[in-house]
C-alpha cells in the first residue's frame, strides 16, 4: 500500500518543502539496522546531493539490550536533504548522534530523530548544529518518548543554529515525552549569529572577514565530528563539511 503524501498537519514535515518531497513520493523504505545485545556499530552518514536533487534517507535503528551505536550525519546537499533516525532503545542501550545542516541559497535541510526509550537503564545523546545563510532553512525536529517502565533514562539534547543572513531560517524543535517517573532529561536549543567580538578580534590580528569567520564556523561545528574513530573518514567529513562553508561564505 502506498503511503500518502505528508501534509503540514505531520508535526514531522510541518517545515518542509512538500513539492520537493512530491516530487520523488512515494520514498524508499527506511533502512533497518538492528545492533544485537552488547555489540556495537559506529555509521558516518554524508548527504552531499547535487543541489537541484531531493534526497530523503530514513533509517531504522533498534538497541538489544547493552548495544551501543554511534552515528554521525552531515547534511549538505540538495534542494531538500532529509534524514531521518527512529530508534529503539531496550535496557542498558545508549544511542550517540552527532550531526550538522550546513546550507545556503534556497536549500531545505532537515534532520528528524525520535528516541523511544522503551526499557530501564537506556541512554541517549543528541548534539545538533547549524549553519545557514542566503534563503535556506533548516529544521531539526527531536523528539525523546520514555514509556513507563523505561526507568532510569537519561537522554539529552543540544540543538544549536549560526544564521548568517537575515532570510535564513532555523527550526529547532527538541521533544520530550515522558512516562517515567525516574529519569534524567534534558535538551536545549538555541539560535544565533557570529560574535561581533570575535569577528573583530580576529580582524584586529590582521584576519579577513571571510578567513575570520571560515575559523569560527569551524569552530562551531568541529566537536560534532570529532567522535569519529577512523582518521581518514573523519577528515574527509570535514573537508565536505569545509568545502558547504567556502560556498556560503
Amino acid at each position: 500500500m502506498t503511503l500518502a503524501l505528508p501534509t503540514r498537519r505531520d508535526e514531522s514535515w510541518r517545515y518542509s518543502d512538500l513539492e520537493a518531497v512530491a516530487s520523488v513520493w512515494p520514498v524508499p523504505a527506511a533502512e533497518v539496522i538492528e545492533v544485537l545485545a552488547g555489540q556495537s556499530i559506529a555509521r558516518v552518514i554524508v548527504q552531499d546531493a547535487a543541489i537541484d536533487a531531493v534526497a530523503i534517507r530514513d533509517f531504522q535503528v533498534i538497541l538489544r539490550e547493552g548495544a551501543t551505536a554511534t552515528f554521525h550525519v552531515l547534511n549538505v546537499g540538495g534542494q531538500l536533504g532529509r534524514v531521518t533516525i527512529d530508534v529503539t532503545c531496550h535496557e542498558g542501550a545508549h544511542f550517540e548522534l552527532g550531526a550538522a545542516m550546513l546550507g545556503g541559497g534556497d536549500q531545505t535541510l532537515e534532520i528528524v530523530t525520535v528516541l523511544n526509550h522503551i526499557e530501564p537503564n537506556a541512554t541517549s545523546n543528541q548534539v545538533v548544529r547549524s549553519v545557514l545563510g542566503g534563503r535556506a532553512t533548516g529544521s531539526y525536529l527531536g523528539k525523546v518518548a520514555v514509556a513507563r517502565n523505561a526507568q532510569k533514562t537519561d537522554a539529552s539534547q543540544s540543538v544549536k543554529a549560526m544564521l548568517l543572513s537575515r532570510t535564513a531560517t532555523a527550526n529547532a524543535k527538541p521533544e520530550l515525552e515522558i512516562f517515567a517517573d525516574d529519569v534524567k532529561c534534558a535538551h536545549g536549543a538555541t539560535v544565533g549569529e557570529l560574535d561581533a567580538n570575535a569577528l573583530f578580534y580576529l580582524a584586529s590580528r590582521g584576519i579577513a572577514p571571510p578567513q575570520a569567520k571560515a575559523i569560527l564556523l569551524r569552530a562551531f561545528i568541529g566537536s560534532v565530528f570529532e567522535g569519529i574513530a577512523d582518521v581518514a573518514e573523519r577528515e574527509r567529513v570535514e573537508a565536505v563539511a569545509q568545502a558547504a562553508l567556502e560556498r556560503m561564505l
